[in-house]
């Protein structure tokens, strides 16, 4: 369960990372107190404002959204990797507690109603996210107790609460003079809170926050169990033998891949707009006027597979919802829910029953009728966080016929670009291997560019692979952009190590420069940018990519699918 941090990170990282991770050898509750002044020590570029009075907005909107809400009452944070290492823990029914789910994080999670919440691990990812998470959060809450709780705003607080009447303008503005924070910043944690945020703002008056953290197992068995329960609740849903055929794997979202090969969205064009008057979104009615009319570039299937997205969401979609489940399987698609372990959800798409009329336009390439004789099938998955990337595609290449291909889609904080812009890296600097990786990425700027629209695609990066996204310090960042690595992610350098081990006969070794080349299939990356790190505080927390930052995602889906494509109809 070590961590062995490399002397490229700055010592204030090292010495947190090492201090939770001993701290976690214990059976018995870490409390997250104990983890403050490190936490504080490492100056995370994330938390910036760790160390002032004042609450850092940015830092709390970010982990608030990737808590589950139910943490404003959680005590106790328990991890494990399965139901059977919560059960052997003494928790032997946490799948029967309420499920409980973060706005942008996917980590199956349930809670007792109490006080207890349950997460499910998939690798030392999730605990170099997680505990950090927790320490900002707990830091965060405690700051504005101390603001909120000699205040004469408590009470008129706490009677809108007991009322159940929403907070008004005057209360606001006294509640953000009293925390020492704008208004601004307080619609900000509003808007992600919801109509629980008097509730968490009566809490956090009420009573100081004291977590504590428990991990019930910590060695590679049994996260290579768990990735292998994950893996045979697939290939036993599927009706042919995935161990028989060619695969190509992705790693990118549960929506671009299917809605690009299906063509639901574009089928359902007049409802889909029907659905936006209705509802009375006057941004997003101008925005189409003006795509059809050309005043604006804008992808027209891009921006109707965003209002998909919405429709599928609403109570008018129920119907669609089951209509695009049964058109999918006509066209191949299967998707399947992972069960009992971590969240990563798994399309399997069988290129042969691919309806080339259905396909979005930009991948009707020529031959592409030929696509009926191919035997191969596309596996595309949520993508994993961190070092699970590695569990999960060692498994799948242990488990196929053949790889013909392995492509990555994420989302990277970028340090010479814009949120938006697209980056396609030829070297990965490895952080849990402490490799640097030099390879052939089949994907050159040329492949993204003509299905860009807002952004720029910056090829021939170099990228780093983080630990995690509160892991880094001003410090750490200027010795990496000094090397000119540019593009900071968290799963490019663990699917690389699952590929050294698909063309060599060991395991990845450590502290290396590490030649790829020639590699006997398709690896292809691309990030798109989502944060800035070095404009502080501009995180995801502060603001995400909406209609627009689709450009990006849909212009390097249709770069890998076309990629596919065109290798399956030249056989």
């Amino acid at each position: 369960m070590e961590r062995t941090v490399p002397s490229t990170g700055s010592e204030e990282i090292q010495l947190y990372m090492r201090t939770y991770y001993s701290l976690l050898r214990t059976t018995d509750e870490v409390q997250i107190q104990t983890l403050v002044e490190t936490h504080l020590g490492m100056d995370s570029v994330l938390h910036f404002k760790a160390r002032e009075p004042e609450p850092d907005v940015p830092a709390l909107v970010y982990c608030s959204l990737r808590l589950p809400s139910c943490i404003r009452r959680a005590r106790l944070v328990v991890m494990g990797q399965s139901e059977r290492v919560f059960a052997r823990g003494g928790y032997p029914n946490v799948e029967q507690w309420q499920p409980v789910a973060a706005q942008v994080r996917r980590r199956r999670s349930f809670f007792d109603g109490q006080e207890t919440l349950a997460v499910y691990v998939a690798s030392l990812s999730d605990i170099d996210d997680l505990v950090p998470m927790l320490t900002a959060f707990q830091i965060e809450w405690n700051k504005m107790h101390t603001f909120l709780h000699p205040s004469a705003v408590l009470k008129d607080l706490e009677a809108s609460v007991e009322q159940a009447r929403p907070l008004d303008d005057d209360l606001r503005a006294r509640l953000a003079e009293t925390l020492n924070i704008s208004v601004a910043e307080l619609g900000r944690l509003e808007a992600v809170w919801g109509d629980e945020f008097p509730a968490l703002l009566l809490d956090v008056g009420q009573r100081r926050k004291r977590m504590a953290v428990r991990l019930l197992a910590g060695s590679q068995v049994e996260y290579r169990k768990a990735t292998q329960r994950w893996w045979e609740n697939i290939v036993t849903q599927l009706p042919y033998d995935l161990s028989e055929r060619p695969v190509y794997f992705i790693s990118s979202n549960t929506h671009s891949v299917v809605n690009m090969l299906s063509g639901f969205a574009l089928r359902r064009e007049e409802e889909l707009i029907r659905f936006l008057h209705a509802g009375g979104d006057s941004t997003l009615i101008a925005e189409y006027a003006d795509i059809q009319s050309r005043q604006v570039p804008s992808s027209r299937e891009n921006f109707l597979y965003y209002v998909l997205k919405k429709y599928l969401t609403s109570p008018q979609g129920q119907r669609a919802r089951e209509e695009r489940e049964r058109e999918a399987q006509l066209c191949g698609i299967r998707h399947i829910d992972s069960r009992h372990v971590f969240d990563v959800a798994a399309q399997l798409i069988e290129l042969r029953l691919l309806r080339p009329d259905w396909l979005d336009p930009r991948l009707r390439i020529p031959g592409i009728e030929r696509i009926v004789d191919s035997e191969a099938v596309i596996l595309n998955i949520d993508y994993p966080l961190g070092a699970g990337a590695y569990h999960i595609l060692s498994q799948v290449a242990a488990s196929v016929d053949a790889l013909r291909g392995v492509y990555v889609l994420g989302k990277a904080a970028t340090l010479n670009g814009r949120v938006g812009d697209v980056m396609i890296p030829n070297v990965v600097h490895d952080e849990h291997s402490r490799n640097t990786y030099l390879f052939n990425n089949v994907f050159t700027a040329a492949h993204v560019r003509p299905y860009l629209v807002y952004g720029m695609v910056l090829d021939n990066q170099k990228s780093i692979s983080v630990y995690g996204t509160f892991l880094q310090n001003r410090r750490y960042m200027d010795v990496f952009y000094r090397e000119g690595y540019t593009d900071i992610e968290m799963e490019a350098g663990p699917y690389l190590s699952a590929v050294y081990e698909a063309l060599r006969p060991r395991r990845y070794p450590t502290d290396e420069i590490v030649n790829l080349y020639p590699i006997t299939f398709d690896v292809g990356i691309i990030h798109y940018a989502s944060d800035t790190p070095f404009s502080k505080g501009q995180n995801l927390g502060m603001q995400h990519l909406s209609y627009f930052g689709m450009d990006s995602t849909y212009a390097a889906t249709v770069a890998i699918l076309r990629r596919i494509l065109e290798l399956e109809c030249a056989r």
